[in-house]
């Protein structure tokens, strides 16, 4: 996720996410031409908006023209009181560093899950919960040592057992639930983000070469194309993709590999076959 939207994302996302229109739409309510607005979201020519197209686009989604430009990152509050915020002097020192996220923190603050991790958070720091989980586990306790005393400190009955590990572990326990909630948020956020430019490919180039490898170890083949599946399987190359001008140009390569133990022939009637009229491989 990158920390802060360009001028082009904020047009786009405004249109798409906000008010769900197509450009043509768009085009239709504000007077503005669509090819323009096209290109007022394209990387090539944000910088071309001209300052009518500005005030009319930020007067129809109800922004400011600051924000639009990127000079701000408020939409709807961009002359909010500082007070407003109910933020301490050292929040305010963290916020202003630029050293983390901002657009993340934001999208957490916003997220329908935040104000329930922020009442459990409030719950382990303020101890409410203390004096109850306290009282549950001497009740449990005392009945432990109760039954202890009539039949024994057995370390294998169910009984005893299951009273020692019904008492909470405040700590664990409020460490477990809140990790839940920031859990549950965070994946929510990644999942929205999935499609995002500088979000990370979830394919894993080292694991489609280990595949490749050895689906070429496993190949029913002759022993020479078993060879060649292998070296481009080093090289991620995908032997079954090969045009036949390719295949073609890759025998004549391996014609010169002194490990090829049999002569190898072009027109694939030797103990080679071309990958598009390849063997089922069984």
């Amino acid at each position: 996720m990158q920390p802060k939207l360009t001028v082009q994302e904020r047009l786009k996302d405004l249109r798409v996410v906000d008010f769900n229109l197509t450009l043509e739409e768009l085009a239709e309510r504000t007077g503005l031409s669509r090819s323009a607005l096209g290109k007022y979201e394209s990387d090539e020519t944000a910088k071309d908006i001209s300052p009518y197209a500005i005030q009319t686009l930020a007067k129809f989604y109800g922004v400011s023209t600051d924000y639009l430009l990127g000079l701000t990152e408020n939409k709807n509050h961009p002359n909010t009181e500082l007070n407003a915020l109910h933020l301490s002097d050292d929040a305010i020192t963290v916020l202003t560093t630029g050293n983390f996220n901002h657009r993340l923190l934001s999208e957490l603050i916003c997220h329908k899950d935040f104000q329930r991790m922020m009442l459990d958070a409030e719950i382990y720091v303020d101890r409410i919960a203390d004096m109850r989980i306290t009282n549950m586990n001497a009740t449990m306790e005392a009945v432990r040592q109760s039954v202890i005393m009539k039949k024994g400190n057995d370390q294998e009955d169910l009984y005893l057992r299951t009273l020692e590990l019904a008492q909470v572990q405040e700590d664990e326990y409020f460490g477990h639930v809140i990790s839940k909630d920031l859990t549950g948020i965070l994946r929510d956020i990644r999942d929205t983000h999935r499609k995002d430019a500088t979000t990370a490919d979830e394919g894993c180039a080292a694991l489609d070469v280990q595949k490749q490898l050895q689906e070429a170890m496993d190949y029913k083949g002759s022993t020479e194309e078993k060879k060649a599946r292998l070296f481009l399987a080093n090289l991620g190359i995908d032997y079954d993709a090969l045009t036949m001008e390719q295949f073609a140009n890759l025998i004549e390569v391996l014609k010169l590999s002194k490990h090829m133990n049999s002569p190898i022939s072009q027109r694939g009637k030797g103990s080679m076959s071309h990958g598009k009229g390849k063997r089922k491989r069984k």
